[in-house]
């Protein structure tokens, strides 16, 4: 074999290489992805695109990205930072649009309650957005997306301890104001 032709090989194998670490990627974490940019950006076209930043974000890293340790961190990290950042594009632009949240009932729930659910949790939804940024931030990331403690910590750049004050604290605000919410419709 000539020279040219081995280092084409080991080009094109490279090239699957990395083609199959992306794959795996996309197979294992779209899902944790895509529900931490929702998380941030709250429409569901702005997360799936980017869903698409962040794969796109990951092929540049190339063979870097088999070195990491935690993969799962890792993407996370880059999700939440492509997502924070498609979201003070999306505000400084005024193009921020709010995503319908009701998901479909049980067809054995009665209408009424249907509905009580369905105001309930855009109810919460709203007092979540309304929380400081730097109390909602851990609260989504450790409650929703079920990110450790230290994970979440990785991906806002905070200490693991911050991380649970600010997501205890966030609940208790959202305690309080729920239940001052639930008094008042009684």
């Amino acid at each position: 074999m000539t020279a040219d032709l081995v280092m084409a090989e080991q080009v094109m194998a490279a090239a699957g290489s990395e083609e199959n670490l992306l794959e795996s990627a996309v197979r294992e974490h779209a899902q944790l992805v895509y529900r931490i940019a929702y998380s941030v950006l709250r429409n569901s076209s702005e997360a799936e695109d980017a869903v698409q930043d962040t794969f796109l974000r990951v092929l540049r890293y190339g063979n870097k990205a088999a070195r990491v340790q935690d993969q799962k961190a890792w993407l996370a990290r880059i999700a939440w930072r492509v997502a924070v950042e498609r979201r003070s594009k999306l505000v400084h632009s005024s193009a921020r649009d709010e995503a319908a949240t009701a998901d479909l009932a049980s067809t054995t729930d009665s209408p009424d309650r249907v509905l009580m659910d369905k105001e309930r949790r855009e109810t919460l939804d709203r007092f979540i957005a309304a929380l400081p940024e730097q109390l909602r931030d851990p609260l989504i990331l450790a409650t929703i997306e079920e990110l450790s403690p230290r994970e979440v910590g990785s991906v806002i750049g905070i200490s693991e301890a911050a991380v649970r004050s600010r997501a205890f604290r966030a609940r208790q605000i959202l305690r309080e104001r729920m239940a001052t919410w639930m008094g008042e419709r009684q």
